[in-house]
């Protein structure tokens, strides 16, 4: 049983930071491309960052780029956003995806991966 379960959401302060985790079970973590997307009220779920179980280059959305780092640790089959100067427009659920899907990029489409966690609120205030 596939289980992506995520940590470290909360309310922070305009200017704050937090961090992340999503620590995966029942799958070879390292075939896997994981992604970061988030979904605000009213809005499509974007991808944020994105890092391929090849290793190379993490994409990132222009709207983090910067503020956000995103990383793996193979190890503990863990993936951790790291977000920065959160501003308000950051508010938003914020979920970690799973994929075994080949695009020649990053996996960009919500669709497109295979499983997800269970969501974490984050909320920047003014």
């Amino acid at each position: 049983q596939v289980q992506l379960v995520e940590s470290g959401g909360g309310l922070v302060q305009a200017g704050g930071s937090l961090r992340l985790s999503c620590a995966a079970s029942g799958l070879t973590f390292s075939s896997y491309d994981m992604g970061w997307f988030r979904q605000a009220p009213g809005k499509e779920r974007e991808l944020l960052a994105a890092t391929k179980w090849s290793g190379g280059r993490t994409y990132y959305a222009d709207s983090v780029k910067g503020r956000f780092t995103a990383s793996r640790d193979s190890a503990k089959s863990t993936v951790y956003l790291q977000m920065n100067s959160l501003k308000p427009e950051d508010t938003a659920v914020y979920y970690c995806a799973a994929t075994t899907r080949y695009c020649s990029t990053y996996c960009d489409i919500p669709l497109f991966y295979n499983y997800w966690g269970q969501g974490s609120q984050v909320t920047v205030s003014s």
